[in-house]
């Protein structure tokens, strides 16, 4: 184990900045070519360009690798652009990665469209190799700075969080608000290490993305950090929702356990005492507050629920979910 924290170790450092990491772009192209003139702009970096011709493409890349820009080009009509980027924009996965968008000679009207849209580069036909790569690098490094972002699991941060219900609020719309949190996770993290604990993080990010992704329209996944996470979902989907997160952690966080410690169900790991404790398998744990019928007004409202139910879901054993049934107090 030892050697393979060395390696990853080796590699978590060698990925700490743009100019020592490899660049993975998305890029769409209509009716024109600008891979090469990509390429030659940030030729100083290890680049990847990943291929997509739509959302869905864009989506699955972005599950694969972690894209620092998506780049959409077309020599043509933009009306389709201007379709795409919203459906960008409210994904939680990849509202925050930079978009340029390239056209040869665009009128006036298309770019204030294209920035009002959220576009955050425009280029045009006079590609200044050496202003494209400052350009690019700038909004690359903008993006990794923002603090909204979790850096692990590039998932909205608990600004981003209180935003998103806010919004909601304000829409007067009934949902639910799950949040997930991991049992045992520090006692694995102390056995196994920071590197392996950050796996089982990523691990958790994908599943509660990918599952809400696939059963929710306009579904939001936030990470506010550590193990803990936020999901809002329609108030009508927590079940299935809730259900399909907990049957997939459980069936895949086993095989995060070196055999030995999964054939055995625990593992053995000094506690805040300086004790050996036993502690079994990592479970997920899910606490659900429903505001329907504008059951709260503000974010404040919630917490302190929320914090409590968060207490008493841990207690039970196993992997489960519970669902707020009190009224706000």
């Amino acid at each position: 184990m030892e050697q393979h924290l060395s390696v990853e170790k080796a590699e978590a450092s060698r990925r700490k900045t743009i100019g020592t990491t490899r660049f993975h772009c998305a890029l769409i192209q209509v009716g024109t070519a600008v891979e090469e003139r990509i390429l030659r702009s940030i030729k100083s970096h290890d680049v990847v360009i990943h291929h997509f011709k739509t959302f869905s493409e864009l989506y699955t890349h972005s599950q694969r690798v972690i894209l620092d820009m998506i780049v959409i080009a077309s020599s043509g009509s933009t009306d389709w652009i201007m379709e795409l980027i919203p459906l960008i924009k409210r994904d939680s996965t990849l509202q925050f990665i930079p978009i340029v968008l390239f056209h040869p000679s665009p009128e006036k009207q298309m770019v204030i469209e294209a920035y009002r849209n959220g576009v955050d580069e425009f280029i045009t036909n006079f590609w200044d190799y050496e202003l494209v790569r400052a350009k690019m690098e700038m909004l690359v490094n903008r993006s990794r700075r923002d603090l909204g972002v979790n850096p692990t699991t590039k998932l909205p941060g608990p600004a981003a969080i209180e935003r998103e219900i806010e919004m909601r609020f304000k829409g007067g719309e009934d949902f639910a608000v799950c949040y997930a949190d991991l049992d045992n996770f520090k006692a694995f993290n102390d056995y196994y290490g920071y590197i392996y604990g950050d796996k089982i993080i990523f691990m958790t990010s994908h599943i509660i993305r990918n599952t809400v992704h696939d059963l929710v329209e306009n579904g939001f996944v936030g990470h506010i950090g550590g193990d803990d996470f936020v999901f809002i979902i329609p108030f009508t989907k927590v079940d299935i929702v809730c259900s399909n997160i907990i049957s997939t952690f459980d069936k895949m966080i086993p095989f995060r356990y070196e055999e030995k410690d999964r054939e055995r169900g625990y593992i053995d790991v000094a506690n805040r005492r300086g004790q050996m404790e036993r502690f079994p398998i990592m479970t997920i744990s899910i606490a659900v507050l429903l505001n329907h019928r504008h059951t709260f007004t503000h974010v404040g409202e919630m917490s302190h629920m929320m914090a409590d139910l968060k207490k008493y879901t841990k207690t039970l054993p196993g992997s489960n979910y519970m669902i707020e049934r009190r009224k706000k107090y």
